[in-house]
Formats: structure tokens, C-alpha cells, sequence
């Protein structure tokens, strides 16, 4: 089971100094991935009244793939996205800066994709919210066969192509592609497309009712689902023992990927989390 670590998004502020030390830093403890969340814009709750959603206009949130791009000069980490809101994006542009930063990371870029919450978001990039799982499901099949292919002509619901292509291809052809959600419809669609998934639920019942889901779909779709990989997480919080138990229960439930979350445990700056990180290190990394 591979071991990263989740970026505190939301905790470092702009500062591209904290995104250095902090790559460098989860690297030289051991980690082997990196995991960012992605949100293009905030809502401005004076705006919107009655807002209600995790994030708004005041969070910061780095642009994954260009911030891949500078990680990946600077470290040799696995760069992943969890998720990218791809229905929201062009697909065409995302294969070229996927292609780009696999490339240019040596193949190590693993796109997971999902479909969002924030309709404040998807009207300022003008995409239309209501069909996002559709649009998911054909700009999926749409990326793998830009990053295959030299020439495509494609012509679905929502994307048109006629003999282009990517140049240069990404080392990885195709680039491995990852889904999140939390719903039977996305557990379908995991199973149908993905080479991997992250739950959203911790191991137990609710899991393994998940699993069950995504096997079935997998099957339907004459796909191997022991082949998919699985990545969960463990929200840190100082507790060694009880890190160190979740990360058993997540290797006993299938999980090839794990990764340690220090958003939300209060810690102040960039080297806060490395040494929560570096606890966390000892806990879980083979030694």
C-alpha cells in the first residue's frame, strides 16, 4: 500500500515558498504521493445568501496542474489529482496539461476526476451543472483516446473533434484515471471506467456496500475489478495508535493507496504540518 499525504489546500495561503518546502519536505520523510483538491473560484457568500458550502471566496486553492508543474522540477513524488471537477474544464485543454505535466514529471501524474458541488463555479466557467455526469462519462473515453492516439476525430453530446491531436504524448498512454463521488450512480461509474477510485466513507459496512457496486459495475462492463486500485485516507491528528489502526483497516479493505490528511488539525503554517507529517512518518512508513 502506497503511502502520500494530502496538500493542505486550503491552510498555506499563496505562498509558493510553502509549496516547495512542503513537497520537498513530505518527500524527504517518505512519502511517495502527492494528493490535491481542486477549486477554480469561490462563491462570495454576500453574494449568495445563505451559503453554505465547505469553501467560498476566501479560500486558497492552488491550480493543481500548474502547481504539478512546478512540483514536478522539484521532487520525484507521484502527483495526483483528488479530484479535478472535470466536467467544469474544456476536455481538450485538460489532456494537454495533463500530457504536459506527465511528461515533463517523467509519467507521474494520476488524474482522479469527479463531478463537484458548486454551481456558483460551474456558471463562471461556463458549463451547464445539471448534465456533469454525462459530460464525466464522455470526456473520460474523450481523454484516453487523446492521450493514445496521435489523430482523433470524435463527435459525442458535448464535444466535437475532427483529425487534432496532442503533441507531444504524455509518457503514461493513457494517463491512469481516478473517480471520487459518493453515490450508487458514481459507484456504477467507477466501476465502468475508472483504473481507480477514492471513497468518500471509512472502512465498514458502508464500504464494503460501495465495493460491492463498483465490482458489479466492473463485471457488467467485462472489466477486471481487482484490478482497480483504491486510495483512503487518514484524517491526522496526533493519535499514533489510532492512525496506525485506520491504515490496517484500509489495507485490509483493498486500499492500494493511502494518504495522511493534516487539513483541519489546526496547524498554523507549512512546517506545522511537516512535523505532524514526520509523526505520522513513524506511525505508518516502514522502518
Amino acid at each position: 500500500m502506497q503511502l502520500g499525504v494530502v496538500f493542505p489546500q486550503t491552510e498555506l495561503g499563496g505562498d509558493p515558498g510553502a509549496v516547495r518546502a512542503y513537497g520537498q519536505g513530505v518527500e524527504a520523510l517518505g512519502f511517495k504521493h502527492l494528493l490535491a483538491y481542486d477549486h477554480v473560484v469561490g462563491a462570495d457568500p454576500a453574494v449568495h445568501t445563505g451559503w453554505n458550502g465547505p469553501y467560498d471566496v476566501h479560500t486558497t486553492f492552488h491550480e493543481p496542474l500548474v502547481m504539478f508543474g512546478f512540483l514536478a522540477a522539484i521532487t520525484d513524488l507521484e502527483l495526483v489529482t483528488g479530484i479535478l471537477i472535470l466536467p467544469q474544464r474544456q476536455t481538450v485543454l485538460v489532456a494537454k496539461q495533463a500530457a504536459e505535466v506527465d511528461l515533463l514529471s517523467g509519467g507521474r501524474l494520476r488524474v482522479g476526476v469527479g463531478l463537484g458541488w458548486n454551481q456558483v463555479e460551474y456558471e463562471a466557467l461556463g458549463q451547464d451543472f445539471t448534465t456533469r455526469g454525462r459530460r464525466l462519462d464522455e470526456q473520460v473515453q474523450l481523454l484516453r483516446r487523446l492521450w493514445t492516439e496521435q489523430t482523433v476525430t470524435f463527435e459525442g453530446r458535448f464535444d466535437r473533434i475532427t483529425g487534432a491531436g496532442l503533441a507531444p504524448m504524455p509518457v503514461r498512454a493513457p494517463i491512469p484515471i481516478w473517480i471520487g463521488g459518493l453515490s450508487e450512480r458514481a459507484y456504477r461509474r467507477i466501476g465502468r471506467l475508472a483504473d481507480g477510485w477514492f471513497p468518500m466513507v471509512p472502512p465498514g459496512p458502508a464500504l464494503d456496500e460501495a465495493r460491492a457496486v463498483v465490482a458489479a459495475s466492473a463485471t457488467e462492463a467485462g472489466r477486471d475489478a481487482a484490478a482497480l486500485g483504491m486510495e483512503g485516507q487518514v484524517p491526522w491528528r496526533g493519535d499514533l495508535d489510532k492512525a496506525a489502526a485506520l491504515a490496517v483497516e484500509w489495507e485490509r479493505a483493498g486500499a492500494t493507496h493511502l494518504a495522511v490528511n493534516t487539513m483541519g488539525a489546526g496547524h498554523a503554517d507549512v512546517d506545522a504540518h511537516l512535523a505532524a507529517l514526520a509523526d505520522a512518518a513513524q506511525a505508518l512508513l516502514p522502518h
